[in-house]
């Protein structure tokens, strides 16, 4: 990523000289390139500054504006000679911009940014097709945060067979009371639940992430069937040799106890918001288990309430649903998805060059 985004910074600024001049107050010619330290000669444009130069920052630097923390060891890799990264930029001169999970808004995209990249799968927190109409790049790291995503989803696979959580809090409270030697084998039967092995995983897409959580759910006995109608032949190549592939959402989940959605969040006619909704979930077992660590958009939460009102099956997730929160049979935790050091490092060090 790091790459990535300094070769982009130093092409658009080379190919797009001068194409937002409509929208700039006025222009100078950067004293950075004047200097010599950055061999590229382009046009900051001033947006009403009327200070010094050299008081927007280091002379003969790019400058990176960061909306998140970003790992320390993927900003390593952007030379200190050359580039200058901070959060907050005041006289809005930062050439690109680098985040996470920060929801970009258009005021914040200065006129001088050159190109935006997002430490992270998706690339729906930044205002994609208005960067496009202003000539601004967006990148994101498909396949980085796959690894941490796919053992979340894992974890998941036992939260949904096993009520963990409720024994936890169980053995808290029995613990307050001093009544946890006493109770710890009467009360176990109150948690039971059932083993995955033999059992059937849906995978909904099949990408980097879906792909992975096949290869490690077939290692550990499960079957696994999958849809995805835009899947690559690199994803491809990388399912385990036995897994079926349906022609719908509704067929792969038909049989399935577990089910892992695995597919970007896309807005507007023939998106997938609310993609699982009562249609789909009118074809789920009983005691489906769905497992959503893609997006909590995909999921209609008044079609899902009625589903697990009705049966036994549960919903497992890493995004907040206010209708879902509280419900006996959901489990809902904070969005860790990417969160380990591992993801972040491998995010903010992609290099698609």
């Amino acid at each position: 990523m790091a790459t990535m985004l300094a070769r982009t910074v130093v092409r658009v600024s080379q190919t797009n000289k001068g194409r937002f001049a409509s929208v700039a107050a006025r222009a100078f010619t950067s004293t950075a390139a004047v200097s010599g330290n950055v061999p590229v000669d382009f046009e900051h444009f001033s947006s009403g500054w009327d200070v010094d130069s050299s008081a927007v920052g280091d002379i003969g630097k790019y400058h990176i504006e960061t909306f998140n923390k970003i790992s320390p060891q993927g900003l390593a890799r952007f030379p200190s000679e050359k580039y200058e990264i901070k959060e907050d930029w005041e006289q809005n001169n930062a050439h690109a911009i680098l985040l996470r999970s920060h929801k970009l808004q258009e005021s914040e995209v200065d006129v001088s940014i050159r190109a935006i990249a997002r430490c992270g799968a998706g690339t729906n927190n930044v205002p994609v097709a208005r960067m496009t109409e202003l000539g601004i790049p967006v990148f994101n790291t498909p396949g980085a945060n796959a690894n941490a995503v796919k053992e979340l989803v894992i974890c998941g696979l036992f939260l949904g067979s096993r009520r963990l959580i409720q024994g936890i809090n169980h053995m808290k409270s029995l613990g307050e009371q001093g009544l946890a030697k006493e109770r710890v084998e009467k009360d176990k039967a109150m948690f039971g639940g059932r083993e995955i092995v033999g059992k059937t995983l849906a995978i909904i897409g099949m990408g980097h992430i879906g792909a992975a959580t096949a290869r490690e759910a077939s290692a550990l006995g499960m079957n696994c069937v999958g849809y995805d109608p835009a899947l690559s032949i690199e994803s491809a190549l990388k399912l385990p040799r036995d897994i079926q592939i349906m022609d719908s959402i509704s067929s792969a989940v038909s049989n399935a106890d577990y089910i892992s959605l695995n597919i970007p969040y896309i807005k507007g006619e023939g998106g997938t918001h609310g993609i699982i909704g009562k249609d789909v979930i009118s074809h789920m077992k009983n005691d489906a288990v769905v497992l959503n660590f893609a997006r909590g958009e995909l999921v209609d939460s008044e079609a899902m309430k009625d589903f697990l009102d009705n049966g036994s099956g549960r919903y497992i997730s890493d995004f907040p649903d206010e209708l879902l929160w509280n419900h006996e049979n959901v489990v809902l935790l904070p969005h860790l998805g990417a969160s380990t050091e591992e993801a972040e490092e491998t995010a903010v060090s992609y290099d698609f060059w």
